[in-house]
């Protein structure tokens, strides 16, 4: 076809939607396809601009939508009127959150709001009822807790706000947890508990012992030899890991309170030099499991042990990672969460919940003798009904798992229940309607002393009131009357399921529950039942003053931490 004939570049589709003021004179010039490229480029930047523009404006209007559905839903629930920019936040730092919620619940009533900002809205619910049915509607956590775990550990599926996205993970982990109160060794074996009662042995050669630095390291044994194995008791970095995850844990909070992240900060990048070696500590140990595990099944052989891990390394079936959800939750992995965030989330999480209540349990025996007496005497029974020297019949330890109910009753964990809903709004059967977004507590101190409850000693430590035929006075009478009537007296003791108390939420409650509640609660007992069977604890001379709680206006503040000392029995 001769060249003549065919199309010029102006002549085409494209040629006439872009043609603009050239002339057809400079048609095929550098100067015309220079131009043409101009206004190819300026028409796709307009674009980009004005759907730039449309998105950016349907977001803000989203906000805005947002925040006015938050406002109107807000002003519809009763509390103290905002009267800056900045709402409360001044009262709040004058004093206790508990304290200011207790306040305001006895002027307002079971619900009651207060403005934390002009976009942060707090909602306090006291009544146990309502309490209950929220805390089962409400799945999602704040995303504070999300942005935490994973500034500290990389991205995690178990620590999410959402719960829809860790739903999974926490049913698996659940059932492998209650699945170890079945097992034939129990929820701590003898090597854990020998383990720990070394550690206090070392520490009882200084004269006493600090309950916190004792409860603390009870806490991080058992979730490391229930994370890694048994193993992690002759790991020779152990000591390295439990002092990092605590320096760890002292800052999580603060620099997750951020909206943006301080990266101009020092002390930031301190605190993700500690999160990156506590990663690759975690790594390492878990590779040294895996390379004995995988040794031992290529060689069919009893396992060797690795010099770089500790003299005591074995081969277990706990050593592989994440071994606390099993090979189910493993099939289940995600490939956007880091491999090792889990165990790291677990440790952090369970160790601070776990030690706090071991340290409140030491100083409530140790200012109870008659009631570590009636632990004693369940102790013989039970070892008495044990067939095996090294298992006990926990079921017998009635009083024993009171106590642990009781302590964490007073002193729980944490003072607030955090909830939210973070895409709906929150109708409960009172007509009260929460509005998505709002940050909804529960003061479970306010709830678990209410004396409607818990009678008229709510605020005192009584464990009998989870037995169900101990008597109704003081905890000391109870003691010396079980004391006259002997074992009679204690075998007619039943334990009540705490759980049947509608104002029992230590553990929380609903879908986001505690996991391990149960596992923890057998867990401890194990360990005082060991301790209580060979020592008497006793508070260090001259520290008797300083064990009762101070009373503020609505809880007890928690305990101090005080020396105690560990009396041998004479068996």
């Amino acid at each position: 076809m001769d060249s003549s004939s065919s199309p010029s570049s102006s002549e085409t589709l494209l040629g006439l939607l872009l043609r603009s003021k050239l002339s057809p004179r400079s048609c095929g010039s550098g100067e015309y396809a220079l131009e043409l490229l101009r206004e190819c480029a300026a028409r796709e930047l307009n674009a980009f601009l004005w759907i730039s523009l449309i998105a950016v404006t349907a977001y803000l209007v989203g906000k805005v939508v947002r925040l006015a559905r938050l406002w109107i839903g807000g002003s519809r629930i009763p509390g103290p009127p905002s009267s800056s920019f900045y709402g409360h936040c001044k009262l709040i730092s004058r004093g206790n959150l508990v304290d200011v919620l207790s306040i305001l619940h006895e002027k307002y009533g079971a619900v009651v709001k207060l403005w934390l900002g002009p976009t942060q809205l707090l909602v306090s619910m006291k009544d146990e009822r309502l309490v209950k049915e929220m805390l089962s509607k409400a799945e999602d956590k704040l995303p504070i807790v999300g942005r935490t775990f994973q500034l500290a550990f990389g991205r995690s599926s178990l620590f999410m706000p959402c719960f829809d996205k860790v739903q999974k993970r926490r049913e698996l982990l659940e059932a492998e947890l209650n699945k170890r109160l079945h097992e034939k060794s129990g929820v701590v074996s003898t090597k854990v508990v020998d383990s720990i009662m070394e550690k206090m042995r070392l520490l009882m050669a200084k004269g006493s012992v600090d309950s916190n630095v004792l409860s603390q390291h009870m806490a991080f044994t058992v979730l490391g030899a229930t994370v890694f194995g048994e193993a992690f008791l002759g790991w020779s970095e152990a000591t390295t890991y439990e002092e990092l995850l605590m320096s760890i844990s002292k800052d999580a909070y603060f620099w997750a309170s951020y909206n943006v992240t301080p990266f101009w900060r020092r002390e930031f990048w301190r605190y993700q030099g500690l999160c990156t070696k506590l990663k690759y500590l975690t790594q390492k140990f878990v590779q040294l499991c895996e390379k004995n595990y995988e040794r031992c099944c290529h060689l069919d052989e009893k396992p060797k042990i690795d010099p770089t891990v500790g003299s005591s390394l074995a081969w277990s079936p706990a050593l592989m990672p994440d071994n606390l959800v099993s090979k189910e939750l493993n099939s289940q992995f995600n490939p956007s969460e880091e491999p090792f965030a889990n165990i790291m989330g677990v440790m952090f999480h369970g160790c601070l919940t776990t030690a706090s209540l071991i340290g409140d349990i030491f100083l409530r025996l140790a200012s109870n003798q008659e009631l570590q007496d009636q632990i004693y005497s369940e102790i013989v029974t039970a070892r008495r009904l044990s067939q095996k020297e090294d298992y006990l019949h926990l079921d017998e330890m009635v009083l024993l798992f009171a106590t642990i109910y009781e302590s964490a009753r007073l002193l729980p964990a944490s003072p607030l229940l955090q909830r939210c809903s973070l895409n709906a709004d929150l109708h409960l059967k009172s007509g009260t309607t929460i509005p998505a977004g709002a940050v909804i507590v529960v003061p479970v101190q306010l709830v678990q002393m209410e004396g409607l409850t818990w009678k008229s000693d709510s605020s005192e430590f009584n464990p009998h009131r989870f037995l169900s035929r101990a008597e109704k006075g003081s905890l000391s009478a109870q003691l010396s009357g079980a004391a006259e009537d002997g074992v009679s007296k204690k075998s007619s003791n039943v334990l009540d399921d705490p759980r049947n108390h509608a104002a029992y939420l230590p553990f929380g409650y609903g879908t986001r529950a505690c996991v391990g509640q149960k596992f923890v609660i057998h867990g401890l007992a194990t360990l005082f039942a060991s301790m209580l069977e060979h020592y008497k604890v006793r508070l260090k001379q001259g520290c008797e003053g300083d064990l009762k709680p101070a009373h503020s206006k609505g809880a007890l503040e928690r305990l101090p931490s005080l020396e105690i000392v560990f009396v041998k029995r004479n068996n």
